[in-house]
Formats: C-alpha cells, sequence, structure tokens
C-alpha cells in the first residue's frame, strides 16, 4: 500500500488491485471492489494488472505530490507487444484537487477502443441522502432508494452530447460530496448503473480514441467536498468554466448584438412549410403515401402569425423549419432557393416582413452535418472519413441517403448559404443550426481536412460566431458547455422524461444542473404541453425561468418530445405563454442561484434567481408561486 497526504486530502494505493481510496478528514471516497482497470482493445478486454512490467514511484514537485505508475509491455496470443502508459495520481496543494492523469508513452502493439479509468465509487447505502448527480440533458438525481431502475443514457455519456451537457458527475452521502470533472472531455464519457431499487449507484468514466490512437492525457479532477449538496458542486463547475474564460453571458452577448434583448421574453412559434420524406428514407410510410408529403403556403404561414397576434401574443420568435425547395431535412447542405410552391423568395420575404411589422422576430432551420447523398455538391472527398478509410452512411432522415459533411466544411457553407438569403432581402433576427450541441463531435481523417472531436466544436462554435457576426442570433437543438461563449438560444434543453412518452417513469429526479451553471448565459425554451391531468410542462418552463413555447410543431410525429398532448386552444396557450414570458423577461440574465426540494419533498421544488425572484411548484397539486424579487 502507497499513501500520500497533502493538507486534508489522502490517497492510498492498493500495489496488489490498483484501485484507489481518497479520503478529505474521516470520509472515505474508495473505487468498487468490483471494477478491475483495464482497456477495452480490438485484441480484446486488457486489465492493467496484465502488463509485463509495472513500477510505482511517489512525486513531489512545487505544485503537490502523487503516485506515478508505469504500465508497460503486453502479452497477447504469447507475442509480448510495447504498448505502455502510465498513470499519474497527485493532489494540487493550493486547491486540494485530485488529477488522475492517463498518459499513453508508446501506442504501439494494441488497437485501444476504451480505457475505463478512473473506476466507480463504492456507493452502497440505501439512503435518501446518498445520491449521484448526472449531467444528462438539463440534469438528474437519482437517490440510492429509486424505485425506477436507469435506463441507456442517449450517446452512452458521451460528453459534449445530450447525454452530458457539462463534462462532468458527483455523488453525495450524508453532506459529502465528490465531484468528478473531465478537464480533457472531447473523446470521453461517463457510464452509470443503478437498479430499480438500489441500493447503489456507479457512475465511472471512460476515454476514446482519437483519430485512431489515445494520443494525448487524459484528466479527470476529483474535488472532495464537505457540508455540499448538487448546488454546490453546479457553482464550483461554473468557477471552473469561468476560470477558463468561457463563461460568457447574455448580458455580454446583448451587448454584441441588441437582438439579444428583443429575444427575451418572447414565446416561441415552431412550425414549417414543406415536407417531402424520399422513398430510401427510414421515415418513410409505404402504407400512408400521403403523410410523406406536406405543403403549407408562406401566405398560409403568414395569416397564422396574425392570428396569434390578433389572439394577443406580445412578444414571439418564428422557427421555421422546411422552408426550402428540397424540403424538411433534404439536400443540405444545398438548400435554396426558397420553396416554389409555398410562394418563392417572395413569400417569404414576405413572411419576414409581417413577422417584423407585427413586432415579432424570425429565424429558420439549417443545417451543416448531414451531408445527403442527393445534394447538387455532394462530395465523397468532403464527407468525414474514419481511420479505416470508409465514410460511414445511413438513411435515418426524411431526405434519405447521407453521410455527415466535415465539420472543417461547414463555415464555408454558412457563409454561402446565407449570401443568398441576403441577396434575396430576406431579413433574418436568428437561424438554427441543426444538430451540432445534440450529437457528438466527428472525427475526419481526410488528410485533406483532419479533424478531431476538438476541432469539431471549435468549427461549430465558427459557424455559430459568424452569424453573431451578422446580426443574426444563433441557435442549435439542445445546450452543452461548449457552446456557451458563442451560442445565444437553442431548441430546448429539457429534462430527459421529456424526450420520451408521456406517462414513462422518470429515472430519478428532474433537477436544473445546467441553468445553476449557465442559465444566464443562453435562452432556452421550454415546452408548455399539458400532456394529462397530472402533469403540465410549464410548471418545468416557470420553476427554470426560461421562454415558453407557444407552439410547437415537430417535423416528426412521436419524436423528441412530440406528442399528441392534451389541447388548451389559442387563446388559453397566450394566457399561459404570457406568465412564461414575463418571468423570462425578468430573469433571464439573473443567475440561479439555488434550486432545492421544499422540505426534502421531491415534488414540491423551488428555485432561487440573483434579483431575489424565487418560483416555487407543486407537480403533485400542479400549482406555482412566482414571488418577484426587489430588484426589478
Amino acid at each position: 500500500m502507497i499513501s500520500i497526504k497533502v493538507n486534508s486530502i489522502k490517497i492510498c494505493f492498493d500495489e496488489e488491485n490498483l484501485r484507489y481510496t481518497l479520503y478529505k478528514g474521516e470520509t472515505k471516497w474508495e473505487w468498487s471492489g468490483s471494477y478491475k482497470p483495464r482497456m477495452e482493445c480490438e485484441e480484446g478486454i486488457i486489465e492493467f494488472k496484465d502488463a509485463v512490467s509495472v513500477s510505482h514511484e511517489q512525486v513531489d514537485n512545487g505544485l503537490g505530490r502523487g503516485i506515478r505508475s508505469r504500465y508497460q509491455g503486453f502479452s497477447v496470443g504469447g507475442t509480448e507487444l510495447p504498448y505502455t502508459f502510465e498513470t499519474y495520481v497527485w493532489v494540487e496543494k493550493t486547491t486540494e484537487n485530485i488529477f488522475f492523469e492517463w498518459i499513453p508513452v508508446c501506442e504501439d502493439g494494441l488497437a485501444v477502443k476504451r480505457v475505463y479509468w478512473p473506476g466507480a465509487m463504492e456507493f452502497e447505502e440505501k439512503r435518501d441522502d446518498w445520491y449521484t448527480v448526472l449531467n444528462y440533458q438539463q440534469g438528474l438525481l437519482i437517490p440510492n432508494t429509486w424505485e425506477t431502475e436507469l435506463g441507456p443514457v442517449v450517446f452512452d455519456g458521451f460528453f459534449g452530447t445530450a447525454g452530458a451537457y457539462m463534462p462532468w458527475f458527483g455523488q453525495i452521502k450524508e453532506g459529502e460530496g465528490c465531484l468528478a470533472l473531465c478537464t480533457t472531455p472531447w473523446n470521453g464519457g461517463y457510464q452509470a448503473e443503478h437498479p430499480a431499487g438500489g441500493p447503489y449507484t456507479h457512475a465511472n468514466v471512460y476515454f476514446e480514441p482519437s483519430l485512431g490512437k489515445m494520443g494525448y492525457r487524459r484528466v479527470m479532477r476529483y474535488t472532495l467536498m464537505s457540508n455540499c449538496d448538487y448546488n454546490d458542486m453546479c457553482k464550483a463547475y461554473r468557477t471552473y468554466v469561468n476560470e477558463q474564460g468561457k463563461l460568457r453571458t447574455l448580458k455580454e452577448k446583448a451587448a454584441k448584438v441588441p437582438a439579444v434583448d428583443r429575444l427575451i421574453g418572447s414565446g416561441f412559434v415552431h412550425t414549417g412549410i414543406k415536407t417531402h420524406v424520399c422513398e430510401d428514407s427510414d421515415f418513410f410510410d409505404k402504407d400512408k403515401p400521403d403523410i410523406n408529403n406536406h405543403l403549407t403556403t408562406f401566405a398560409e404561414r403568414e395569416a397564422q402569425m396574425r392570428g396569434i397576434h390578433e389572439a394577443g401574443a406580445k412578444k414571439v420568435y418564428l422557427h421555421l423549419d422546411g422552408w426550402a425547395q428540397p424540403g424538411y431535412d433534404n439536400r443540405h447542405p444545398d438548400y435554396s432557393p426558397a420553396c416554389e410552391e409555398a410562394g418563392g423568395w417572395a413569400g417569404m420575404k414576405s413572411l419576414a416582413d409581417t413577422m417584423h411589422e407585427l413586432g415579432y422576430m424570425f429565424g429558420i432551420h439549417d443545417q451543416y452535418r448531414d451531408f445527403y447523398l442527393a445534394a447538387p455538391s455532394f462530395d465523397e472527398d468532403y464527407a468525414c472519413r474514419l481511420t479505416d478509410g470508409t465514410i460511414p452512411r445511413h438513411q435515418r432522415w426524411a431526405g434519405g441517403p447521407q453521410s455527415y459533411l466535415c465539420g472543417t466544411q461547414a463555415p464555408y457553407y454558412v457563409k454561402r448559404n446565407f449570401a443568398a438569403l441576403k441577396e434575396n432581402q430576406i431579413e433574418l433576427d436568428g437561424a438554427y443550426l441543426d444538430v451540432f450541441t445534440c450529437n457528438e463531435g466527428d472525427e475526419c481523417n481526410n488528410p485533406r481536412h483532419r479533424m478531431t472531436r476538438k476541432d469539431c466544436y471549435e468549427e461549430r462554435n465558427r459557424c455559430f460566431d459568424y452569424l453573431m457576426s451578422q446580426g443574426i442570433l444563433p441557435s442549435s437543438e439542445e445546450v452543452n458547455d461548449w457552446c456557451v461563449p458563442s451560442m445565444v438560444f437553442c431548441h430546448y434543453a429539457p429534462y430527459d422524461f421529456m424526450l420520451r412518452e408521456p406517462g414513462s417513469p422518470k429515472y430519478g429526479v428532474p433537477a436544473p444542473l445546467f441553468n445553476l451553471v449557465f442559465h444566464d448565459c443562453l435562452i432556452e425554451p421550454w415546452m408548455m404541453d399539458r400532456v394529462s391531468d397530472d402533469e403540465d410542462y410549464m410548471l418545468y418552463a416557470v420553476l427554470n425561468g426560461g421562454a415558453p413555447y407557444l407552439l410547437r410543431d415537430g417535423a416528426y410525429p412521436n419524436f423528441d418530445g412530440s406528442f399528441e398532448t392534451l389541447g388548451l386552444g389559442l387563446k388559453e396557450d397566450v394566457k399561459r405563454c404570457d406568465v412564461v414570458c414575463e418571468l423570462h423577461e425578468k430573469v433571464a440574465k439573473c443567475e440561479m442561484v439555488r434550486h432545492e426540494m421544499v422540505n426534502g419533498d421531491y415534488a414540491v421544488q423551488r428555485t432561487v434567481f440573483a434579483d431575489g425572484t424565487a418560483v416555487t411548484v407543486d407537480f403533485k397539486k400542479q400549482i406555482y408561486e412566482i414571488a418577484y424579487g426587489a430588484e426589478q
């Protein structure tokens, strides 16, 4: 056993089973007894202990103290391979943060697919005050007593996706916390396991290669906290983001593009013009061919928006799908011209002008990831290429067969396409670049435009930044911490259960973890559906101080939260939206300073904002109370 101590932190390392135990004062955090440090390789599962040579040494330097281990050489099929890596676990004296570093030294001989290290913590007590914090979409708390089994996390918890809006997770036991933060998140993720009824929840991290190699040092930062809850973990992450210079608020964005202030307090309308589902699309319905194609003219949408105005909606943002000739999700990135059957460029301009005449805002759906084979500019030389030379393809969406456009090309297409919109005098207030903030970053091994996932996120932000430079507010499907500096609003940032069929069991207690970090940085529209007599999504909109959906007409029925719900009528919808819009107008630029379960009741929740505004909702009684703060 090797032990080191720095201030109040102690680390013990068992040289036999290669597991770590962390201490802060009397509180112990030890790796699960079932965990084995390992790599998943094309050659099979290889455990760290199988290295031909294993050595450990203590390290002291000007920053802290730690344990460095070297794993050199692995025998596969009787052949000794030179693959070598190190781990370095150390405590920073100044902060008492504990860093777990996995460092590739020689990558010859093994084809690593995943590294499972560090391990999951032992977390076995069946108690309500033992709970796990996951950044699964807006946020999830899983008490060890939770009766519902945790289902599959989307994207397998890959950081930078809908499965992990922020690259951290945490666990709290009786007020003592362990925050696990990935400082190199571009090719990693988390996995979590919670069986029905508990009595435990395990959460671990994994790392994947980049362009076929592990390539660079992977780092997890653990912070052991006392007298804490999930609010403290969120604020610790907000501090970390601010230290990186990436905490960009709406106040700062509005100083650059004043239209941000006009968007605050708006009700959102999501609808479309043309639907065309190709016969070679997975969504094509051969039994009901009539539903594969649909057209609503620009003039009809114009009349609809006038009707919304007459119903009393004061501020509205229109997100328009399927506005171009190919139809929704077709032929990207070659999407122009405006749909001729719907009225062409003249009809689209009239709709945009009408929106501005009514005092409303106008924006479009667009797409720069899906690279459709039917697009005139399609060229495999600009599609994402894997390290084995293959080019991924599928035919899931309406436009049929596609690959993925290399992200290095996306900013050029954005400039080209938005120049065409400007030439046709379409005045845009916002633009939605689909899937950028929901899906993982792509990689491309074409030597002409080689791209890592980290590069891809930077290219996506370049697209957002270009729109901002043109006075167009950028948005995308969901949210993610990497896009906060460059994006203004999103399509939604929901709790995970909202995208499943209404009535589905909840995997844990919904909690606004993302908003506890970034509420004052992005505008998030919220679903307003009353999905049943027992569930009204409006309560989540007010609790989160977000913007409301006045109308949300999803492109794909029964998909991404677009389910049939209780219809309330336009006037009632406007009335409900007025409440949420007024609240959003007050708190959009305010930090969400705290969220709590009132008297420990998960069904009664309260949020408090920096101006003193407090919102309390009772999900059992289906009621809410808004107490506005003094700073107005």
